[in-house]
């Protein structure tokens, strides 16, 4: 049991490890985590069926599986290592449509195949260990939950310690010494304990034995079954959760960690009802059935439970606290059925074991049924069914499948001969299931927009419920648009207030839009990562210098709403004949796209929702700098609220080690702090206050000195005003940054923890004390100059 622990440990951490390194490569966009996620389970499920068909029985599994985990380890190296390589050689031949999601697929396929074919062999390994008899079997299921067990624990560990404290590395290093120790312990027990395994019984002509048992295969539909519905409710849950909680790598850490805790337990639980059941088929039918509740429960729970729990955000005194109760609310909404679903696995093994049959092909094969129909679940539940059809469709989905699955196991009873037949009282038993979940579909209740639109704050914004005029859920995330009594519009995602037509919001979003095509030598070519709103891909469009614009967004859903409702805000940008929008990660198009570009910005983005931090590294910062032109500008979006200071440092340290010339520019709201805009260049960077100056005078840039007055810079002066610091000035106080690697993304950590902070105001007053005048950035004409010397408070 504790070599299953040690393992299940030690493969969540490199699950995690190596999900973030290709993701790094390959891109996060569902069309890549699809490939990412199916390539996993797909080894795995082909290591559970070879090692039956390629491992004699007569090996001792203890020594096998010592093997096995030894082995895994060597690859866990081998793939923390080799991966720059893989990933610089996809680099250098990726391309995008069809061809590049097959591309990503072969570099998955070569990465995770080998070391999770090994993974897929443990269980089954060691299932030749017991016998081959109820009694048996149940340790099997002992054996699957602490191997879960082992699971939290890696899950867990990985995402508060691991990552957060060290880095990639250190995790890889942790995880290969846990495999070690288990391969020397299951090694001196294959020594200590004798293995006497069955003789297998020559052939002499009869026929070979059939790939399932007469009457075994309704149950393999069913665990089939029950694989789908577990990983496409799971991708339909973190979603909900993440809208909920907040999209940090901590809470999905939670979400993954309760997910685990429900299946260990519920395997155990299992593994004692199978020891004891005189029909573990009619056991897992009615675990099925009771999924209909459970998935109902999850389903009413996140829309019309949680949300209104008295709970607001800003009453944690520290994010161990938020943490505690997160951990909670993932517990209520997805223990239930995690329970069934662990349960599910112990009883499917009891249902088909036969009498003379080989353990470690009975596993393999229910693992692999089990596999299959999570592959199918997690393709279709991430990427397509909720953006086709809509999580409240998905749900009901969920629930008719798991009724289906029920069904085909406690209506047909197994004669004595094989064949399935159906008694009076299995028509019974399918009636009531029917009438289960036709009970129980109208708890299948659709997302409310307020949840879309704030999240975490949804108890504390019940006023704004009826405020809301779009709500649509895409392939990668929900949005949301609502209109406020003054006319103020509104763009959520994420669960928050993404950009908006507020004052402070247009500052911010057009001075990121401005800075970038008024201060590089020509802006032929500008590369806008996120659309956002548009508001600052809109800002940089207007330029009557632009010939082509490229926006690269995740989600297909956002370009088609904002065109909608920000065209007003936005310039029309989608529609501009100028204007491209590339539907792919941004950092994996900048990655693999051979363009040059005079300029490169951000459309804001929030560092803690999880995989922002990867278009924050300094890794990142420099490939942006090699697709620069000469001259070319790059500017970037720092928020200070939602955040600490450790997250606002981290962001401006990591930024200046790619552009020691860098500036800051601060966006201030009442007086205080706001966000900030970094500006880079690559080469020398000097603004010429008077050439500036002399553009927005032109009747061609009218259009453009209109848009700065809206608001509140009447002239290039006004706007440089802005100046709050540069990387000499700022030294001191980014003495202690972390800066933030694409090996350890720190970032996303220390945003994190951040998430429920406005201490804006302190931040940006903290600043500012040590701003001067900068000496020879800017040139131009005295009085001007002067002006700027002043800035928004005086030097």
């Amino acid at each position: 049991m504790l070599l299953f622990i040690g393992s299940g440990c030690a493969a969540l951490i490199y699950e995690i490890v190596w999900f973030q390194l290709l993701s790094l490569i390959i891109g996060s966009s569902a069309v890549s985590m699809g490939v990412l996620l199916g390539t996993f389970m797909g080894g795995m499920c082909i290591g559970s069926l070879l090692l039956s068909k390629y491992i004699s029985r007569a090996e001792h599994p203890l020594r096998v599986y010592a093997l096995l985990e030894g082995a895994i380890a060597v690859f866990g190296l081998l793939v923390f290592w080799g991966m720059p390589i893989v990933g610089g050689l996809y680099l250098k031949i990726a391309v995008h449509g069809m061809t590049g999601i097959f591309l990503r697929g072969v570099i998955c396929a070569i990465c995770l195949l080998p070391p999770t074919i090994l993974m897929g062999a443990t269980l089954p390994a060691i299932a030749r260990w017991v016998e081959n008899s109820a009694e048996g079997v149940a340790w099997l299921g002992f054996f699957y939950g602490g191997n879960i067990a082992g699971a939290v624990f890696g899950s867990l560990l990985a995402g508060f310690y691991l990552l957060r404290m060290h880095d990639m590395a250190f995790a890889t290093y942790v995880a290969v010494g846990i495999d070690l120790a288990v391969v020397v312990a299951g090694l001196a027990l294959a020594k200590a304990t004798p293995y006497a395994p069955k003789i297998e019984r020559p052939d002499n002509g009869a026929t070979p034995t059939k790939l399932l048992r007469p009457g075994t295969t309704p149950v393999y539909i069913t665990i089939a079954l029950s694989g789908a519905t577990a990983l496409a409710a799971e991708a339909v849950w973190t979603r909900m959760l993440s809208l909920l909680l907040g999209a940090t790598t901590y809470t999905f850490s939670l979400i993954l960690a309760a997910f685990l805790i429900g299946l260990g337990i519920g395997s155990s639980v299992g593994a004692g009802i199978a020891r004891t059941s005189k029909d573990p088929r009619r056991a897992l039918g009615v675990c099925q059935a009771l999924l209909v509740a459970g998935i109902a429960w999850a389903s009413y729970s996140s829309t019309d439970f949680l949300p209104f729990w008295p709970v607001s955000p800003n009453l944690s005194a520290t994010p161990t606290y938020t943490f505690q109760i997160d951990l909670v609310r993932c517990l209520w909404v997805v223990l239930p059925a995690a329970l069934l679903w662990g349960a599910s696995f112990p009883l499917a093994l009891a249902a088909v074991r036969g009498d003379e049959e080989d353990s470690g092909r009975l596993v393999g094969s229910v693992y692999a049924a089990n596999t299959v129909g999570g592959i199918i679940g997690a393709l279709f539940g991430s990427l397509l069914i909720i953006a086709w059809l809509g999580t409240q469709a998905a749900e009901r989905i969920l629930m008719v499948t798991a009724a289906i699955s029920a069904l085909i196991t406690l209506v047909p009873a197994v004669a004595s001969t094989g064949r399935l037949t159906i008694s009076r009282a299995g028509a019974i038993r399918g009636f009531a299931t029917i009438v289960l979940a036709a009970s129980l579909w109208h708890f299948a209740k659709p997302v409310p927009p307020l949840l879309v639109g704030y999240g975490r704050w949804f108890a504390t914004r019940l006023d704004n419920q009826n405020d809301f005029i779009y709500m649509g859920e895409g392939v990668t995330a929900s949005v949301a648009v609502s209109q406020l009594g003054n006319g103020v519009l509104n763009y959520h995602n994420a669960g928050k207030v993404q950009a908006s037509s507020e004052p402070q919001d247009m500052r911010l979003q057009r001075m990121l839009g401005h800075l970038t095509t008024l201060l590089p030598p020509k802006v032929d070519n500008v590369l806008v990562i996120g659309c956002g709103a548009g508001v600052t891909a809109g800002a940089v469009s207007i330029n009557p210098a632009l010939k082509s614009e490229t926006i690269a967004e995740i989600e297909p859903l956002v370009p088609k709403v904002v065109s909608k409702y920000f065209g007003a805000h936005n310039y029309n940008v989608v529609t501009n004949p100028k204007v491209h929008v590339q539907i792919d990660d941004a950092r994996h198009f900048i990655l693999t796209t051979d363009q040059k570009f005079d300029a490169v910005t951000s459309d804001p983005l929030d560092p803690w929702v999880k995989g922002a931090a990867t278009l924050y590294t300094e890794e990142f910062f420099n490939v942006v700098k090699e697709h620069l032109n000469p001259g070319g500008v790059v500017t970037l979006f720092v928020q200070l609220y939602e955040t600490g200071a450790p997250g606002v440092k981290s962001e401006i340290a990591t930024f200046m080690k790619a552009f020691p010339n860098g500036v800051v520019f601060g966006n201030t709201t009442n007086g205080g702090g706001y966000d900030l805009v970094l500006v880079g260049q690559n080469g020398p960077m000097k603004i010429d206050v008077d050439a500036i100056e002399a553009k927005l005078a032109s009747p061609e840039y009218a259009q453009v000195a209109q848009s700065l007055s809206e608001i509140g810079f009447h002239n290039a002066t006004d706007l440089f005003a802005t100046f709050a610091g540069n990387e000499q000035m700022l030294r001191p106080l980014l003495a202690d940054a972390q800066i933030n690697r694409d090996r350890n993304l720190r970032l996303q950590f220390l945003a994190g923890e951040g998430l429920n902070q406005y201490n804006q105001a302190a931040i940006y007053s903290q600043m500012l004390q040590y701003r001067q005048y900068p000496e020879g950035l800017f040139t131009g004409s005295p009085d001007r100059l002067a002006r700027i010397r002043m800035g928004e408070r005086g030097y």
